[in-house]
C-alpha cells in the first residue's frame, strides 16, 4: 500500500531509512522520469498494509504541548 508520495526521491529514501531502522520493510516506486539539473523525480513509498499505522506514526511530526 502506498504510504506517501513525494516530489523528491531523496525524501522517499530518507523515510525508507527511518522505517527500515524500525524493522518495517518498504519499497520505493519512481513515479516520473529521471531528473535533470538536480530537479528530482517524484516517488512513492510503499509498506505492507499491516505496517501502515506504525509507519504513519513514525513519520508524523512531533506534537508539541
Amino acid at each position: 500500500m502506498t504510504l506517501r508520495t513525494t516530489s523528491w526521491r531523496w525524501e522517499a529514501e530518507l523515510m525508507q531509512q527511518i522505517l527500515e531502522a524500525h524493522g518495517i520493510p518498504t519499497r520505493i516506486l519512481d513515479l516520473g522520469s529521471t531528473s535533470y539539473f538536480g530537479a528530482g523525480s517524484p516517488a512513492a513509498l510503499q509498506v505492507y498494509a499491516k505496517d501502515r499505522w506504525t509507519a504513519l506514526l513514525l513519520l508524523s511530526p512531533i506534537e508539541e504541548e
